[in-house]
């Protein structure tokens, strides 16, 4: 068995964009984690993932092989989908993030 090489892996303005979206900078009253906890608890991990297994995630269209789609729960949110893109360099750019509140996961 072949392994994946290690990727390279960045997360684009569109992606952080999108966590100051759903998760504020502060915590919650009801306990809701901040942005900053979940880069500090959930983002790394998302990362590790993307850069050791990004060519056997799930292609999120098929056919093509340079987007990739990784479901997961997370340490301080109940779901998360983020959308990884293969970028000319070699590097993985993450692109989407969506913490699940528009899929209805709380």
């Amino acid at each position: 068995m072949t392994s994946s090489p290690r990727r390279v892996v960045r997360a684009t303005l569109e992606f952080f964009e999108d966590l100051d979206q759903q998760l504020g900078p502060d915590r919650g009253p009801g306990g809701e984690p901040s942005a900053n906890d979940f880069q500090v608890a959930d983002l790394l991990r998302i990362v590790e993932r993307f850069a050791t297994d990004f060519d056997a995630m799930p292609e999120l269209i098929i056919g093509r092989p340079d987007y990739r789609v990784l479901v997961g729960t997370g340490v301080l949110v109940a779901g998360f989908l983020v959308i990884g893109h293969l970028a000319s360099d070699g590097d993985v750019e993450l692109i989407e993030l969506d913490l699940g509140k528009r899929l209805g996961w709380e």
